[in-house]
């Protein structure tokens, strides 16, 4: 078994999902973690939980360990918690987050001509909701910009024109929550908490 997938399974052992797990040149390891999401139902409203330092530190602690009988080679663990452009990558990701502002890019363009997308169009922001399809999701955007702070907006101006862009998850190379602060509409995720760190023995 690859030692991304037991990081996988201890981080899920713990009780939290594996959100990222990136790896980089100078050796550090980076590994986003989260609480599991269920939906909400009648009688049990979602509520959000936010993931601590003391989670991360916990998460550290048993990942230092498995890293060092995989014998990975590394030299800084970081545990932290999705920041506000956390990446989507599953389909009870995009359920949590319906109605949300995300940034999409597709693996290949799927616009047209007919539709008044570009035909070489990859990359889109707009707000998710669900397809037409079982199985599908789309993006609805405006190309319109958005007024300017200040700006005076008549009340008489038509609304933007929306377009609408359905897709599969196979057909998305990366989706992420638009890092988009409004603090007075929807609040965004919780930032990124301070992450636990591990300088590995011998620094």
């Amino acid at each position: 078994m690859a030692w991304q997938d037991t990081v996988a399974q201890t981080v899920s052992g713990l009780g939290f999902d594996l959100v990222d797990l990136e790896r980089s040149a100078g050796g550090l390891l980076r590994v986003t973690i989260d609480w599991p999401w269920t939906p909400p139902g009648p009688d049990a409203p979602s509520e959000e939980r936010f993931v601590t330092v003391e989670d991360c530190e916990r998460v550290t602690r048993q990942l230092q360990y498995l890293l060092e009988v995989e014998a990975v080679d590394y030299r800084r663990l970081e545990v932290g918690s999705p920041g506000i452009d956390r990446p989507l990558r599953h389909e009870s990701d995009y359920q949590r987050f319906l109605g949300e502002t995300v940034d999409i890019t597709l693996k290949a363009p799927i616009g047209s001509t007919d539709s008044g997308v570009a035909a070489n169009r990859k990359k889109f922001r707009g707000t998710l909701e669900p397809g037409p399809q079982d199985g599908q999701w789309q993006i609805v955007w405006s190309d319109e910009p958005p007024p300017k702070p200040g700006q005076r907006v008549s009340r008489k101006r038509p609304p933007a024109a929306l377009q609408a862009l359905a897709f599969s998850l196979d057909e998305v190379q990366q989706a992420r929550l638009a890092p988009i602060v409004n603090f007075k509409g929807r609040q965004s995720p919780a930032p990124r908490q301070t992450p636990a760190r591990d300088a590995k023995a011998g620094e």
